[in-house]
């Protein structure tokens, strides 16, 4: 089916809308180039970050990427300052490949909202997900919810080596992957033939021939190594397993989500910290009028989302049209403004609107 070009006038009338909205409740408008050095965005991501963006060269600049989002320049330029508090909004094109979902748009509007350096994670958790919420009211979007600091809590309390915990902490965003680590190093899945006869070779590195790929010959002996001494390593525990299967699956409203949560803390005790922030924000939205009782709480939810979140994450949709993406996205990314604050670390967190997808919706009145 042929994605149908929107309307881009009544589009940007509604995201100016939206916008106008942001800046009356005291947000600065922010604005950055659609050209981005590749380079930061690569460091962040990764390599997976080439599936998704469009990439170029400059003969001067490097490698660019057309805009995939906007939080990466917001963070920067606020790190630049004196990281006082602060709020800004913003709107305009981004771009993103859609080969596995031909049929969604590849370059698009984003209106945004964020908000850095409140003294108080959980009441400024509540504020941004209820100016959403009320923003997209008339819509009668599903929400959303979860909390990426959960997982790393989770992956960070798991009584195993410090490089298991790493490649897991790793892989958090990427579900398939984070799985078959597991069942590897529970010892629930054969290792494949060829690591096998790479392990039990005397010199690995003899006669390999011509070098293929970026790593050097000391990379690949390193890494080698690191494999054998994983290998060398006791399986993770059936309980431990269990454990992460059972954070995984909850799925409830946030109260019994919570309640669920806590039962398994009795045994995977790392949770706490991550679960008293937790109540605390649905303490926070709920002073705020947010029907806490009723919303959803996915421990898995935002999982494939941009991997700068580690905290509070949520979205909206339409149960209408299941055939949209998320109208808006959001969460928290204090992880984020440490990498590009060269140590420095604030509180922040904010999200996205779609105004396209608004408009398909009917619009807001």
């Amino acid at each position: 089916m042929p994605v149908v070009a929107p309307d881009k006038s009544r589009v940007r009338h509604a995201a100016e809308r939206i916008c106008d909205g942001f800046v009356a409740e005291g947000a600065a408008r922010f604005e950055t180039d659609i050209l981005l050095s590749a380079e930061v965005l690569l460091d962040l991501y990764g390599e997976d970050i080439r599936a998704r963006a469009y990439v170029t060269s400059d003969p001067d600049k490097g490698e660019m990427m057309l805009r995939p989002d906007f939080t990466v320049p917001v963070v920067q330029y606020h790190m630049q300052g004196d990281g006082a508090p602060a709020r800004y909004t913003y709107f305009g094109e981004v771009f993103r490949k859609q080969e596995d979902h031909p049929e969604r748009r590849s370059e698009f509007l984003q209106v945004g909202y964020e908000q850095f350096g409140d003294t108080d994670p959980a009441e400024a958790d509540a504020e941004v997900f209820g100016r959403f919420s009320d923003v997209l009211a008339p819509l009668g979007l599903r929400a959303a919810t979860g909390d990426i600091g959960i997982l790393i809590a989770m992956v960070d309390g798991l009584s195993t080596t410090e490089d298991r915990r790493a490649a897991l902490m790793r892989h958090i965003w990427r579900p398939a992957r984070f799985t078959a680590l597991v069942k590897r190093f529970a010892g629930l899945a054969p290792v494949p033939a060829s690591r096998t006869a790479l392990l039990a070779a005397e010199d690995p590195m003899q006669d390999t021939g011509v070098m293929i790929g970026l790593r050097s010959e000391r990379e690949i002996a390193a890494r080698i190594d690191a494999l054998r001494a994983d290998a060398a390593e006791a399986p993770m525990s059936e309980d431990e397993v269990a454990l992460i299967s059972a954070v995984l699956g909850v799925s409830e409203t946030c109260p019994n989500a919570l309640e669920h949560l806590r039962d398994i803390a009795v045994d995977m005790p790392g949770l706490l910290p991550a679960l008293d922030r937790f109540e605390a924000r649905c303490d926070a939205m709920a002073r705020r009028g947010v029907d806490v009782e009723n919303l959803p709480f996915e421990a898995s939810y935002g999982r494939t989302s941009m991997e700068y979140y580690n905290g509070f994450v949520f979205g909206f949709y339409s149960e209408a049209r299941p055939d949209l993406p998320p109208v808006a996205t959001g969460g928290r990314y204090d992880a984020l403004t440490r990498r590009l604050g060269q140590g420095r670390e604030i509180p922040a967190v904010g999200g996205v609107i779609r105004p396209d997808l608004v408009l398909d919706l009917g619009g807001l009145p």
